[in-house]
């Protein structure tokens, strides 16, 4: 059995139906990511690789888990099953490299936001702090730095992250020390993702950003996606208007 690339998508989409995330919205809808199925589960057993994330859909078929590249990959992974099946399966390949994780869904309600709150929040940023869209100074500063990468890696380039992406910085004396940013980009809208220097976590600069991101996304048409890798994340989400929906099991592999 062999793992193929999958290039119309809409052989394998009704294997993710129900399943609300955005990064699977992206990979289906053609914007980012990478799909595979098996020739002996085609059309029955699915992997969407998007970002860090790998999506596992389907009859659950070892030849996915054991992803095209897999024993190769330097990458942090974070792999995400579809069902019990999938758990167990991916304890069985990896015994020693794949940690089972909690993460936190957050619901996605497109009326939810209130813009005078969020105004308040965004004007609250520490003494010192200035935010700013990320331009390509600030972009090319995110990119050199590996605690802020992720604000913009999944793009090609700063034209297709000028084409496709929004984003905040937080800069002190010129200097990027925290930002909010759109991680990946699906049809009407964006799956955020927020990062702060360590030295200058805990002084509301990740609230500042995120709200002067929401209120960006709003201004645009846009739905400002969050999903939540920890309690943390998840508090800050409810600080910033949203509602927690469930909690979910996935495996990251490194």
């Amino acid at each position: 059995m062999s793992v193929c690339a999958v290039g119309d998508k809409t052989r394998i989409k009704a294997l993710f139906d129900g399943w609300q995330e955005t990064l699977i919205y992206s990979c289906l809808e053609g914007h980012m990511g990478e799909a595979y199925t098996c020739d002996a589960y085609e059309n029955k057993a699915a992997l969407l690789i998007v970002g860090d994330f790998c999506y596992f859909a389907g009859e659950a078929c070892r030849e996915l888990v054991q992803y095209p590249g897999a024993a190769q990959d330097p990458c942090f992974r974070i792999l995400v099953p579809q069902n019990a099946c999938w758990e167990r399966l991916i304890e069985e390949v990896y015994p020693f490299r794949a940690a089972k994780r909690v993460r936190y869904a957050i619901k996605k309600e497109p009326d939810v936001f209130k813009p005078d709150e969020l105004e308040r929040w965004a004007d609250a940023a520490p003494s010192g702090i200035v935010l700013q869209n990320i331009d390509r100074p600030v972009y090319e500063q995110v990119m050199a730095q590996g605690w802020s990468r992720d604000l913009c890696s999944q793009f090609r380039d700063y034209e297709d992250y000028a084409a496709r992406g929004i984003g905040i910085a937080a800069l002190y004396k010129g200097t990027v020390v925290g930002g909010a940013s759109s991680y990946t980009v699906y049809d009407g809208g964006i799956e955020i993702e927020i990062d702060t220097r360590e030295d200058y976590r805990r002084r509301g600069i990740a609230t500042a950003c995120g709200a002067r991101l929401i209120l960006e996304c709003i201004k645009r048409g846009l739905y400002p996606s969050w999903d939540a890798q920890n309690k943390w994340s998840a508090a800050l989400a409810e600080k910033l208007g949203y509602h927690f929906d469930r909690e979910y099991t996935v495996y990251e592999l490194s």
